[in-house]
Order: C-alpha cells, then structure tokens, then sequence
C-alpha cells in the first residue's frame, strides 16, 4: 500500500507528472531512432557486426548505444563521443591555464566549456564515422565517397540529437539526461541477457532453476556493494568560528565534509579499459596465442584481469589526486573561519585531509576493481556473456548510480510539497555529479 500512495502522491504533483511523461516520450523517441538503419547498409549482412560486437571493447559501446552499434543505426555512435570530449575538456581544464580561468568564471565559463566541448563532439563524431563504416560494417555496407560523406554526416547529426535528447531530459524531464540515456542503453540489454540466461538454465542438467535464483541473489548482493560504493562517505567534523556583526552572532556551529570513498566514480574503469587496448593491440598481431600476450584477448584470463584491477587501483589513486585538492579545501576553511577540532588551520589541515583520503581511497580503489572484474568471475562459473555484463564493471555502477541520482530527484519533489519520500527510513542519496560530466 506504500508504494501505491507514493504513486498517487507521485502523480498528485503536476510538475513532476510533466517531468516524467517528457522523460517517457523522449526515452521513446530514443528507443526508436535505435533500430532506424543507416540507408545504404545491408540489413541481412548485419550479423557479421553483431558477431563483431559479441565482445571486448566494440561490446561495450554497444552497450552504451542500447543496441544502436550493432544494428548500424543512425545513433550508432551514441552519447560516447560527447562523454570522450567531456573527459578531454576536463583534463585540459587541470592543466590548461586558459581553460583553469573559465572553470573560475562561474556560468559564463561553464558555458564557454560546454561550447568547446560540442565542438570537439563533432571533431571526434566526423573522425569515428569514417572509421565506423569502413572498419566495423565492412561487407554490410559500401566504400564509396556518395555513401561515405551522407552517411558520417547522419552518424554525426545522430549523435547530436541524442545529445539534445538527453539535454532536454535534464532541462525538462528528471535529470542528469546523458547519463539517464547511457541507463536506458544498460537497460534495454537486461531483459533479452535475463531471459536467454533462464532459457540456458532450464535447459541445463546442472542445478537449472536453482541454479538460476542463487545468480539473482548473488547478483542482488553485488547491487547492494555497489550502492554501498556510490553512497560511501567519511564526514570531518568542521568547527566555524563565531563572528559577531552588529547586533547578530554569525558562525559557531559545527559542519561536517564528506568524503567521498570513491571521489573517481567510474571514470578508473573507463581510462583502465582504453589502456587494455594496447596489449589486446599487441596480442593481435603477435602469431603466439597461447602466451602472454595471447591471454590479454580472452576477457576471462587471469593475466588479462590482474592487469586491469592494477590500473584501475592505479588510476582511482591519481584521479582522485586530482580532482581533490586538500591544500584548497584547507584554505577555504580558513578563509571561512572554520577549523577541523584538534587540528591547526593551514598546512596541518591539509595534510589531515590528504591523509583521510588516503586511507579511504585504497578500500575503495580495491573494491572498485573488484567490482570491475567481476563479470569474468561470473562467466568463469557459466554466466552466459550478456548476463555477466550485469555483475560488475561500468554497466552495473553507472546503473546504480543514476538511478540513484533519478531517485533522489523524484523524492525531492515529493519532500518539498510536503509528501512522503520514496523510503520513510531515510534518505536517497545520489552521487556528486553525473556521467555528463565526465
């Protein structure tokens, strides 16, 4: 009965009813242009693609496209390019000067860096639509320059107006649109990977439907570790100093910062996974395939997810480096008025927090690569390929991670008029950001 009344109340609220049919109608509108094929291609001839798709990277981008990639549809290239130009333009802003001062001139600059990101957008969607249709269609579709330049041109406006799409759920709909369209690309894949892995059970001799239900609960529990990794937070008590102005006493109460147990959110797995390219590179021209290198080309190999796990620890450790700075938040503090109890203000405070984070950023860089390599552990145990997707790695965190962010969106609603949010036991909390803006 709870659930149905939060429905009701859900529904009471005409701006959030508004919001969530913008949301279903643009989510169709998506679904749709999914399986619209470029003109030109073989739709018969597609099954090479497919087999293509069927693993490693191309999967993944698949993954991220709903479906789109491997169909050689119009959103084939999908949200991606605008996801590569977002983490380029963030990287430029901690090193770049000139891009550092937009990033401190407030909405004017955050508006000039998203100009230059939808320009790179397209850089990068006129340099992968060339090198999709030559490379990947191959025999399913034709090399010449009539259909070559259309053909980038549609791949390249598909990939924009996906972008539109998803600026628009968040302006009108729930929020957080990128990354809500990169969750309905996840999603759609669900239902076909949960029912073939049934299909496969069933027709096993091996455990069958028992065996099927301790996948389901195996992979409830890992949901459960990844919102424990998304929501994970260490609080510092902060103490502000009192100020009297005039007739008023500003300051004295006590605050707390939260620190994230993992500030890098996905983006470790994404650089790990393009750093993997080189040795699958490597393997792919070397004649040994039963050797080191040849490991790195199953996906399920010991050498192959070792590696991965380091470089995912490794990059969790320098983009958190990065993005946290604890000499600035020190001074801010100071500037404020505000202390850490029992610690001085300044470098003593920096070094506080660099140390908390440091021992916060290991449990959570460990956990998060075990959370990556876990769908070999599930194939390794005869998960079929397109379930296994569902028990790790960046498909299972970006899914708890938005729809925790949608969530907690839908819940404000409801708080501010008044009404009871989705849990009565606490609060939904979402993550600081969004995949948009990576």
């Amino acid at each position: 009965m709870g659930l149905v009344k939060t429905l009701e109340n859900i529904w009471k609220i005409e701006d959030l009813r508004k919001r969530l049919m913008i949301t279903f109608f643009f989510v169709v509108i998506y679904r749709f242009g999914v399986h619209i094929v470029l003109p030109g291609v073989d739709p018969a001839a597609l099954d090479a693609l497919q087999a293509k798709t069927s693993g490693g990277i191309l999967d993944i981008l698949n993954m991220f496209s709903g479906g789109a990639f491997a169909n050689a549809s119009i959103f084939a290239l999908g949200i991606m390019p605008y996801i590569s130009a977002s983490i380029v333009m963030q990287l430029l802003g901690m090193a770049v000067p000139y891009f550092q001062k937009l990033q401190r001139e407030g909405e004017s600059g955050r508006t000039k860096m998203n100009q230059y990101t939808r320009y790179l957008t397209v850089a990068i969607l006129l340099f992968q639509g060339p090198a999709y249709l030559l490379g990947a269609l191959g025999q399913a579709a034709p090399t010449t320059w009539d259909f070559l330049i259309p053909s980038t041109i549609i791949l390249a406006g598909g990939s924009m107006f996906v972008l539109w799409l998803g600026e628009r759920i968040t302006d009108k709909g729930v929020g957080n649109g990128v990354s809500f369209i990169i969750l309905v690309g996840i999603i759609a894949r669900l239902p076909h990977a949960l029912i073939g892995e049934f299909s496969s059970r069933l027709a096993s001799q091996a455990g069958g439907l028992v065996m099927f239900l301790a996948e389901i609960v195996f992979l409830l529990l890992i949901i459960c570790g990844a919102i424990l990794l998304v929501q994970g937070t260490r609080r510092i008590p902060v103490q502000y100093a009192k100020r009297v102005v005039g007739n008023k006493q500003y300051g004295g109460a006590r605050q707390y910062i939260p620190l994230k147990v993992n500030a890098a959110n996905v983006m470790p797995i994404i650089f790990a996974q393009a750093i993997m390219f080189v040795p699958i590179t490597i393997a792919g021209f070397s004649t040994e395939r039963d050797g080191f290198w040849g490991s790195f080309m199953d996906h399920t190999s010991v050498a192959y997810n070792l590696v991965f796990a380091f470089l995912i620890i490794a990059f969790t450790w320098f983009y958190t480096a990065v993005t946290i700075n604890p000499v600035q938040m020190a001074d801010e503090l100071k500037r404020n008025n505000g202390f850490i109890p029992g610690i001085k203000p300044g470098k003593k405070t920096a070094d506080y927090i660099d140390q908390i984070m440091s021992r916060i950023t290991f449990p959570g860089s460990l956990f998060l690569a075990i959370v990556a390599i876990l769908p070999a552990f599930a194939s390794y145990f005869g998960v079929s390929r397109e379930f296994s997707q569902f028990f790790g790695g960046t498909s299972l965190l970006i899914l708890v991670g938005v729809v925790l962010d949608t969530l907690q969106q839908i819940e404000s609603h409801l708080l501010m008029r008044h009404y009871d949010g989705l849990l009565k036991s606490g609060r939904i909390k979402g993550r600081s950001g969004s995949i948009a803006a990576y």
